[in-house]
């Protein structure tokens, strides 16, 4: 780990009383409602929406392609916007791992076996959060990970880190907890119980797994290659082979979208790349900024 911040401390009585309300919650349903309310096109309602968000929030509109309400059909059109093309500059070169969204780092650092700090006092297992498959988590043990939580202010739109193949997906089913930094600190194994979708691409240095995970009112997760992955929730976890597909992304090149925020887990193997000593847990973080490059051989 690159060191030990405020975003590290050990859950608080404050944190667990904040977080306790959402287990009984009908998580899913919430989320639908939220997605049927962020689409509709009456202009005096999401223009009131989008107006309370983005003050709420204190939203930089100057980054946003559009300016205005009334450019968006609807509150998520707003929430998903697209930024101005020289907003974001992708950092370095082919060698430099740049961060996949707009956000902040909620831990970075080794995976230790099979297990991934969630926060202070709170692991999860590595073949938990990539749906049981066992195979695929050896790929990856002894690696890096980083996990960067997207607030309701940023840029919702993820980006690729490194240049990849696409290879395999893999959707995880689970509940929908708020993954704001008190229920992280509280809740344990948070990320390995939300629903997620987890992109397994093949990099020039290696497995590369970008996992997009779901939380309370996200209502949908989306790709480039095949659109809306979630709603609806399914039973049971779907994995997906798309190497014959020929889907290339390119360092920078958008891959996927939170309609409503959440988080991001990025994983590499053993060896593959190094950490940034510039970056740290805490840290605020912008899409396309350096945190780390390919390892040396």
């Amino acid at each position: 780990m690159n060191g030990e911040s405020q975003a590290a401390r050990t859950a608080s009585g404050w944190d667990r009383l904040k977080s306790w309300w959402l287990y009984p919650l009908p998580h899913h349903a919430i989320s639908r409602l939220t997605y049927r309310l962020t689409r509709i096109q009456t202009p005096w309602f999401k223009n009131a929406l989008i107006r309370w968000f983005a003050d709420a929030y204190q939203v930089d509109w100057s980054e946003a392609r559009h300016q205005r309400p009334d450019d968006y059909a609807t509150f998520n059109a707003f929430f998903t916007r697209s930024l101005r093309a020289d907003a974001r500059p992708i950092a370095g070169d082919a060698t430099t791992l740049v961060s996949p969204a707009d956000g902040r780092v909620s831990q970075l650092g080794d995976i230790v076996g099979d297990a991934i700090v969630q926060a202070k006092g709170h692991q999860f297992s590595l073949q938990e959060l990539l749906g049981g498959d066992g195979s695929l988590a050896t790929a990856f043990e002894g690696g890096k990970f980083i996990t960067v939580y997207l607030s309701p202010r940023d840029y919702h739109r993820v980006h690729m880190p490194l240049a990849g193949s696409l290879r395999r997906t893999l959707y995880v089913p689970g509940r929908l907890y708020s993954v704001a930094p008190h229920t992280v600190r509280s809740i344990p194994r948070l990320f390995a119980r939300n629903e997620r979708l987890v992109a397994v691409f093949d990099t020039e240095v290696g497995p590369m797994a970008v996992i997009l995970v779901g939380a309370i009112n996200v209502a949908a997760i989306e790709t480039v290659w095949s659109g809306l992955v979630t709603p609806p929730q399914r039973p049971r976890v779907e994995t997906r082979d798309w190497s014959a597909q020929g889907i290339h992304l390119e360092r920078g090149a958008e891959m996927g979208r939170f309609n409503m925020g959440s988080t991001v887990i990025l994983l590499f193997a053993r060896e593959s790349v190094d950490w940034s000593a510039q970056v740290d847990a805490e840290q605020d973080l912008r899409m396309g900024q350096a945190i780390g490059s390919l390892a040396a051989e």
